[in-house]
């Protein structure tokens, strides 16, 4: 059987890694999995004409919006947040599902975080849905968002609604004079909320959680400032380790070696470093 993971650009996943992992552990010795660069206009083509030897893929930026009309089934997840990160090709249909969903919760759950009071999420792209949608399975009915345009919030505000929860925005740049979170989520790129370590955020009173779905470089200065001051912190790749997972048990119908798949992981972000990469 085949799986592939998709986006652009592609280079820099580590899902093949772990997906093989996962493969040579639950020995799969006939499965593979593989790195595809495909961008939203070649996404049509590649997904349907998928055969029979086809399993599933694996979606990332940017087109877990973009596959949606491909699909002819969605979990109720990837229908709230608007996204899918996973499709599993069936007899009867192909089928989306969202595991960063899932995966942020057991990220969070495997750090020993407490359900959370109060959220902040920075930034309103596919992954802050995911998280609005992670925070709203924990019992969390409302949350701030940080974002840097207003106007680009819009699926984030409808995926809101879809979830029944309240949203109010912020402005990315100035955190000063709002309530600080019991847990605050950053989902945009590397180096985008290096600021916050000097803002009163990140000052007693501070987040007791912080997840930062970057796990590359890491830390980032957000962790670090965060781990200095006493928090539970949260990377990106404890996500990317449980989402990963998930996908394996929805492709294969075997219960994932988690265990095996971290290690991959860790190997590899060590290899990358190792070689300046």
């Amino acid at each position: 059987m085949k799986a592939a993971v998709l986006g652009k650009p592609i280079v820099h996943s580590l899902s093949p890694v772990m997906h093989r992992a996962a493969y040579r552990a639950l020995g799969l010795a006939d499965w593979s999995y593989e790195a595809v660069e495909c961008d939203e206009a070649a996404l049509p083509d590649f997904v349907t004409s998928r055969g029979p030897e086809w399993a599933g893929l694996s979606l990332t930026m940017p087109l877990k919006r973009a596959v949606l009309p491909l699909l002819d089934s969605l979990d109720p997840q990837a229908a709230a947040t608007g996204g899918a990160n996973t499709v599993v090709f069936r007899e009867d249909g192909r089928y989306g599902y969202n595991t960063d969903v899932q995966g942020i919760m057991a990220a969070l759950v495997e750090a020993g975080a407490r359900v959370p009071g109060s959220v902040t999420i920075l930034g309103a792209g596919a992954t802050a849905c995911s998280a609005l949608a992670a925070v709203r399975e924990l019992g969390v009915r409302a949350a701030d968002v940080a974002v840097r345009d207003r106007t680009r919030a819009t699926d984030l505000l409808a995926a809101a609604d879809r979830l029944n929860m309240r949203v109010r925005l912020r402005d990315f740049a100035d955190p000063d004079g709002d309530p600080v979170p019991d847990l605050l989520i950053s989902t945009v790129p590397a180096g985008a909320a290096d600021f916050y370590p000097e803002r009163s955020i990140l000052t007693p009173p501070l987040p007791p959680v912080v997840f930062d779905v970057v796990y590359s470089p890491w830390p980032t200065r957000l962790a670090q400032a965060a781990q200095a001051a006493g928090a539970v912190v949260v990377s990106g790749f404890a996500m990317l380790v449980q989402q990963a997972a998930i996908q394996v048990e929805l492709m294969t119908g075997k219960r994932a070696p988690v265990e095996a798949m971290r290690a991959a992981g860790e190997a590899e972000i060590a290899r990358r470093e190792a070689a300046g990469a």
